[in-house]
């Protein structure tokens, strides 16, 4: 099967790989290609930046999370546009585990067999750049890299002087992009800020794109998309008829979702209905219930002033219905979300209170599940991650865990997914399709429909 396609990735973090992927999109639209967007790694913030340009829905691709083969499959069976672009993660070559490439930008070339545009931060260099570029050439004997995009050019003369330096590497220039304060991104928390939390930021960002696509040269980046190898078609995953219904959290609190993990539910017979805990005070009418991550606490006082919504849950819960919630979910379950000092009531479901915190916990995590739940019958090892700014205070002592950690740190001493009546909620994010969660998670609800 032949997928013109290509990688946007960085020497290192911070290069502008997001604002540039953007920007290319958009050349491509312009020059009449749809383009289907994809993001290395288990981020859930770019890929809203990617879908607001594309209008697309943007797929993760993660080796860690998904194996090898189903990160192949889902990148096969999702590229269904003109052209299908990648944006990597941090630096090109950072993998899992410090001294490999496992999970890396590289890691995930390599597999797709795509074309790489390798980003440099130019603004504090000049001839030295070439260097750079050979070095991440020659690092693995077969980088993938077809093309410099340098960024943060500061004058004509810098120009002239980097392109001089490059031509000696015979790896051809498709983007000189010269420094602009006003082509910077706003950061928050994890990454970039998620464009549904602020509608200007689709208008800065759209900006942004427009301004950065005339520094490429779209026809060479067109033509490097077009000179990759066929991968091998997938066959069509087989949808059931949809029989039960899950109601699935989605506003400027809740909205960090696998379009993938979304789509197996849909697959193994769900249909979903998407509502918000912060403006709707009524839940749909459903047999399963499923809160993702985000920033609860951003709104925290819109949440605690939400009661209808949080008893709803909570009886709801206590009447068994299958919930399934992950980070930020788990926040919104617990009896309080504390940050900047204020208190805010959420549904108490859980005996334990969030607590906003300065540190950062960003893991891959592994380990085992070693209670049935609602969306395992088996025990097993198995693989996610967590990225968090909150812990978990006063966790009762009778409190259930159905997940054993041996990398991460979960909730409570390596150990994550808190277990209530039928309810399962992890600080770690799982990926559906690594195991068979969904369709245990959508039987579990269809025999709720029947009681």
């Amino acid at each position: 099967m032949r997928i013109p396609r290509i990688v946007i990735a960085g020497a290192t973090s911070g290069v502008g790989k997001t604002s540039i992927t953007c920007s290319i999109i958009h050349a491509l639209q312009k020059q009449g290609y749809s383009v289907q967007p994809f993001k290395v790694g288990p981020d859930y913030i770019d890929p809203s930046y990617l879908s607001s340009i594309s209008k697309k829905e943007t797929y993760n691709l993660d080796v860690w999370l998904m194996g090898k083969n189903q990160m192949l499959a889902s990148f096969v069976s999702n590229s269904k546009s003109d052209v299908s672009v990648i944006e990597g993660v941090m630096g090109y070559y950072d993998g899992f585990g410090g001294d490999t490439d496992y999970a890396s930008t590289h890691h995930v070339a390599s597999i797709t067999k795509s074309p790489v545009l390798l980003v440099l931060d130019a603004s504090k260099t000049a001839r030295s750049i070439a260097a750079t570029a050979l070095g991440f050439m020659k690092f693995h004997k077969n980088s993938y890299i077809a093309g410099i995009i340098l960024n943060k050019i500061g004058s004509k003369k810098h120009e002239l002087l980097c392109k001089s330096a490059l031509e000696k590497t015979n790896i051809p220039i498709v983007g000189i992009i010269p420094k602009n304060p006003e082509l910077n991104l706003e950061s928050r928390h994890l990454g970039l800020i998620s464009t549904l939390d602020h509608s200007s930021l689709k208008t800065k960002i759209e900006k942004i794109s427009k301004i950065i696509s005339k520094s490429v040269d779209i026809k060479q980046i067109i033509k490097i998309s077009k000179n990759t190898m066929s991968l091998k078609k997938k066959s069509k995953p087989i949808h059931k008829i949809a029989k039960t219904t899950i109601a699935v959290a989605l506003d400027t609190s809740f909205n960090f979702y696998y379009q993938d993990n979304l789509e197996a539910l849909r697959r193994e017979g769900a249909n979903l209905k998407f509502f918000s805990p912060v403006k709707d005070k009524k839940l749909p009418k459903c047999d399963g219930l499923y809160i993702g991550g985000g920033f609860p606490e951003i709104l925290g006082s819109l949440l605690e002033k939400n009661h209808i919504m949080k008893k709803t849950i909570k009886k709801l819960s206590e009447n068994n219905l299958p919930i399934y919630a992950e980070c930020g979910g788990l926040m919104y379950l617990t009896k309080s979300i504390i940050s900047d000092n204020q208190r805010h009531k959420m549904v108490g479901l859980f005996d334990a209170e969030t607590q906003m915190t300065k540190k950062m916990r960003l893991n891959y995590t592994k380990g085992k599940i070693t209670h049935k739940n609602i969306i395992s019958e088996n025990l097993h090892n198995f693989q996610g991650h967590e990225f968090h700014y909150s812990q978990l205070d006063s966790v009762s002592t009778d409190s259930k865990f159905a997940y054993d950690l041996e990398i991460g740190e979960g909730i409570k001493k390596h150990q994550d997914g808190m277990i209530e009546y039928n309810t399962l909620a992890s600080y770690g994010h799982l990926y559906f399709d690594s195991s068979n969660y969904a369709q245990i998670f959508v039987k579990n609800c269809l025999n709720y429909s029947r009681r």
